[in-house]
């Protein structure tokens, strides 16, 4: 058993991994691959030749430090319920402290995962509240923006303690969803039909009717500050890491 970043002979091996873990077309890891992937950003466990567990990351910073935002881990259906997940993860926890992370974040999908990555050393540090919700007649203004303006802007929405998520982060983002920045808040968002999935809003949530009338879309989707849902759990590598109080961006 071996773990190591990929070399880029790799590169098919790792897609073949992430299609038999997460099911997604190769048209989204094209864009993945692309736009997010670096090989100093991923940790790989194989067993003699063969790729049985990965890892990505994505750099974001709190309070000044850098974090991980650990992303798509996953491991072979045929090696499962062998601690090979653990195994990874502790070896890249090892590697980050080593290059300078002072903490790691992930964002679980769904209960099973928190409670197996409770048991790995994170622990529940942000929450968010969610909406359904439905056009009103009134359509409010909106602007479309880029991903550096939206940054720029995000940082004055953004609560005190928040992870500032940007660079490769939202340009992976912008894949998926458009930037917008209304009268009294902020949002990314990405329309299906006439359904809008806000991927992240800050600010007014009463805006939120006026801003589907505006795309054309008859419901939407939510996703805020807020204390209703667990949402993201980190694992501090120093002992100066902050406990990240808001994080918006889960890329799911």
């Amino acid at each position: 058993m071996r773990i190591n970043a990929p070399m880029a002979a790799d590169l098919s091996d790792l897609r073949r991994l992430w299609t038999a873990v997460f099911g997604d077309e190769d048209a989204f890891l094209d864009i993945f691959f692309n736009t997010a992937f670096a090989q100093n950003r991923c940790r790989c466990l194989w067993d003699d030749e063969t790729l049985c567990a990965s890892l990505y990351w994505f750099d974001v910073t709190c309070e000044g430090q850098k974090l991980a935002y650990l992303y798509a881990i996953g491991t072979a259906p045929s090696h499962r319920n062998q601690g090979l997940c653990r195994i990874l993860v502790e070896d890249t926890k090892t590697h980050l402290k080593s290059q300078g992370y002072a903490g790691a974040i992930l964002v679980p999908a769904g209960q099973k995962l928190f409670n197996m990555y409770g048991k790995m050393g994170f622990e529940v540090c942000t929450q968010v509240s969610e909406y359904e919700i439905c056009a009103q007649q009134a359509p409010c203004q909106l602007k479309r923006l880029s991903p550096d303006t939206y940054a720029k802007l995000r940082r004055e929405f953004l609560p005190e303690g928040a992870v500032l998520q940007e660079g490769e982060n939202l340009a992976f983002l912008q894949t998926q969803a458009s930037f917008f920045q209304g009268p009294d808040c902020l949002l990314a968002a990405s329309k299906e039909d006439e359904a809008l999935h806000c991927h992240e809003f800050l600010g007014n949530i009463q805006s939120a009717p006026g801003i589907l009338t505006a795309l054309g879309c008859k419901t939407g989707f939510f996703r805020t500050v807020g204390n209703s849902k667990d949402f993201s759990m980190y694992c501090p590598l120093t002992d100066t890491c902050p406990r990240p109080a808001y994080f918006g961006f889960a890329f799911d």
